[in-house]
């Protein structure tokens, strides 16, 4: 079983794991620079969702290529980072969640590795895996950490951040928080067979919420003052992540080719 970790704003820095080796992946969408991680026994990966050094805006990361990359290196399983905006008061800014929905608002990207003559419809009914979500809640509540159990992720274009009408939208379509990034990357694992669920930072308050303006050296100063605690999460969640899988996520494809 290898397992990968997407890091996210804020949360790219190589030095937050204990790395191995640097591999380039080439795929049929592009090329992927991953990180072996050393950690006791397992086979892991570290993939800089931006880049190393964040330079890779949210619209144009090359979603397939990555996710096609950890496919062919053997992943099954993928703990991703994200930062988000809370707009539910009371989810705030310096917790965690565990996305279990999302809703998608992103305009231009390359969301599926469907095309002519290989059409695949994946069930999205429960579109983050249960199993990961399961270790990555109990490795918090091992570290009496708070976070928020269930959460509507509604995932926007970028790079700019919402407005204030916007997030009033994303709250009466019942959004809890918002971010950039989890869609495709979700969809494009599923496709994949790959089981793929978040550990959210809650930084900031989105747009409107409060009468503090949105800064992004505000959200990489929060996720680097948490980076410690997110590793400790994601690395104990590695360790309760069942070696077989029981969930549906690798069985995605059974039903979804006509």
């Amino acid at each position: 079983m290898a397992i990968a970790i997407i890091g996210g704003s804020g949360f790219s820095k190589k030095e937050f794991f204990n790395l191995i080796d640097k591999i380039e992946v080439e795929t049929e969408f592009g090329k992927a620079t991953l990180f072996e991680v050393k950690h006791k026994k397992k086979r892991l990966y570290f993939l800089p969702r931006h880049g190393t050094g964040h330079v890779v805006p949210p619209h144009l990361i090359n979603y397939r290529a990555n996710i096609k990359a950890l496919k062919k290196v053997g992943v099954s399983r993928i703990i991703s980072t994200t930062a988000v905006g809370t707009m539910n008061p009371s989810i705030e800014p310096g917790t965690f969640a565990i996305p279990d929905e999302f809703i998608d608002f992103t305009k231009r990207r390359d969301s599926t590795f469907s095309k002519e003559n290989y059409v695949i419809h994946v069930d999205l009914s429960e579109p983050f895996c249960p199993e990961i979500r399961k270790a990555i809640l109990i490795a918090f509540k091992s570290r009496n950490i708070e976070v928020t159990e269930k959460a509507t992720y509604v995932v926007t274009e970028g790079p700019r951040f919402e407005t204030p009408a916007e997030i009033r939208a994303f709250r009466i379509l019942g959004g809890d928080v918002v971010g950039m990034t989890i869609s495709p990357e979700c969809v494009l694992a599923r496709e994949l067979e790959i089981c793929y669920a978040s550990l959210s930072l809650v930084t900031n308050y989105a747009a409107g919420i409060s009468e503090k303006t949105l800064s992004a050296t505000e959200v990489d100063d929060m996720m680097l003052e948490k980076g410690e605690t997110i590793v400790e999460i994601i690395l104990k969640s590695v360790d309760l992540i069942p070696e077989k899988a029981q969930c549906k996520c690798q069985k995605a494809l059974l039903e979804a080719e006509p």
